[in-house]
């Protein structure tokens, strides 16, 4: 039996917005900045759980979501880790020249997608960047007491942020395995045998993703939790049902829109004026989770888990379309 991923049901954006100002920015490995983020006045920020990120509304139309790997008992500020992606549309190699210290930056959320569950034990496996929400969750779990280890890759040490701390603070739990010196992650020693009670949480490259997904075919249901960096497209198997044109319903705001093959549903409610937040526009945030009413969506999504999709309550309407003729929105 597969081990699908498990993912929040229902967590939404929060109403916070805020400017906040770049306390401190720090380099803690090879092309990875972390900043410090906290409002000028010193007011309290959001509570959050490990797992959850926010949105940094950087201008322009250009969001982009970060993890936050901060402490959560720390109301004071929020951390962030980007790395300047090779292949960036804009986003992080703003992130790295403009925001220094004393800038400010437009902030929402918090929003939590990939929670920490609780179990007996836990197995987390990081690749690169995608230590930054499994670090805050480590501390958590090292302060409560709990069961877990860590196996942690990336092309090479200079490029693993936080490699040497987790070392030094957890040398009986963590595994630091750079490409360069070790080869490719062993997860098929690391994920062999499925353990009763213990859950697997993985954040890094779709490659990553793709080999624990394999790795882990044969663990208990709901073992695996994991969070994309970006859409995980469908395979040939899985090629959806989806409506060329259908209909959209939006219920609190009365309109009815029509929706063809060369649009998304976002894309027809903003053209129309139709309230509703969007972030990523690529179905792997979850900003604009919609509850559905009425009908069939043909999810296209990477946050929602194969339950959630079943139960038909909502869908992104950013990438996700319709199984229906009519589509019924909570819009």
């Amino acid at each position: 039996m597969s081990a699908p991923a498990v993912t929040a049901p229902g967590a939404k954006v929060s109403d916070f917005t805020a400017d906040l100002v770049v306390r401190r920015r720090s380099a803690p490995a090879k092309d990875v900045v972390l900043l410090d983020l906290s409002h000028s006045n010193g007011e309290q920020l959001p509570s959050w759980e490990p797992g959850a990120h926010i949105d940094l509304l950087l201008g322009d139309g250009l969001t982009r979501q970060y993890s936050l790997c901060s402490d959560p008992n720390d109301r004071g500020i929020w951390r962030i880790g980007v790395l300047l992606d090779p292949n960036t549309r804009g986003g992080s190699r703003l992130v790295h020249e403009s925001l220094i210290e004393g800038a400010t930056v437009r902030v929402r959320g918090p929003r939590n997608h990939f929670p920490l569950v609780d179990a007996p034990r836990y197995r987390f496996i990081a690749g690169g960047i995608g230590i930054t929400p499994i670090y805050s969750m480590l501390r958590k779990l090292q302060r409560a007491g709990s069961e877990w280890t860590l196996l942690y890759g990336g092309r090479t040490k200079a490029s693993m942020a936080f490699a040497q701390e987790l070392l030094e603070r957890y040398p009986d739990r963590v595994t630091v395995s750079p490409q360069d010196e070790r080869g490719f992650l062993d997860l098929n020693s690391y994920l062999q045998h499925p353990e009763e009670g213990t859950l697997v949480y993985c954040c890094g490259p779709d490659s990553l993703l793709s080999a624990v997904e394999a790795s882990c075919a044969c663990w208990p249901e709901g073992t695996l939790h994991i969070e994309r960096f970006a859409a995980k497209g469908p395979t040939a198997e899985e090629v959806p049902p989806a409506l060329e044109n259908f209909e959209v319903v939006c219920h609190r705001s009365g309109v009815t829109l029509a929706v063809s093959g060369n649009e998304s549903i976002l894309d027809v409610l903003e053209e129309a004026d139709v309230p509703v937040m969007a972030s990523c526009y690529e179905g792997v945030c979850g900003t604009c989770e919609t509850r559905i009413i009425e009908g069939v969506a043909d999810h296209r999504d990477s946050v929602l888990s194969a339950a959630e999709r079943d139960t038909g309550e909502v869908m992104m309407v950013c990438v996700s379309r319709s199984c229906t003729e009519r589509l019924v929105l909570d819009l």
